[in-house]
Parts: C-alpha cells; sequence; structure tokens
C-alpha cells in the first residue's frame, strides 16, 4: 500500500465520519434551540473543513499529492487526532 492509498484510507474511513459525527451533534444543537452564535461558526468551519478533506480525496485520487506531502499530511491526521484524546 502507498502513502497516497494509506491517507486515502484515514481520510475516507476515520477523518471524513468523525467531521460527519461533529457535525451531526452540532445540528442536533441547532435544532434543539441550544446553539448559539459559536456553535453556528463551527458548523461552518467543519463545513469547510469537510470540503478541504474532500479536495484532498480528489487530488489523491488524481495523483496530484508526491509521497513526501501524502506523509506530511497524515502525520499531521495523526497530531491532530491526538490532541482530541
Amino acid at each position: 500500500m502507498t502513502i497516497q492509498e494509506k491517507l486515502l484510507n484515514l481520510v475516507h474511513n476515520e477523518v471524513i465520519p468523525d467531521v460527519e459525527d461533529y457535525l451531526d451533534e452540532l445540528f442536533e444543537l441547532v435544532a434543539s434551540k441550544k446553539s448559539d452564535d459559536k456553535t453556528k461558526e463551527e458548523i461552518k468551519y467543519m463545513q469547510e473543513m469537510r470540503k478541504e478533506f474532500q479536495d484532498l480525496i480528489d487530488d489523491l485520487e488524481a495523483g496530484e499529492i508526491d509521497d513526501e506531502e501524502a506523509q506530511e499530511i497524515i502525520d499531521e491526521i495523526i497530531d491532530m487526532k491526538s490532541l482530541e484524546e
């Protein structure tokens, strides 16, 4: 498995589902009328993040990301995930 395939799997199987789950939680807050402006800003930020990861998937599938860049992105994602825990 190439570095690009590892990154693609990571984004598809972990990152996007995590972003979607968090967005669901935020939308539930809005629906229950327990949201504030910060919640709405967070929704916008997470939607932008989801779009950026979708663009990353497109770039990976088009072969536009080399090994070095793919590894850097993997490392960044791992760092972000470790901060969540």
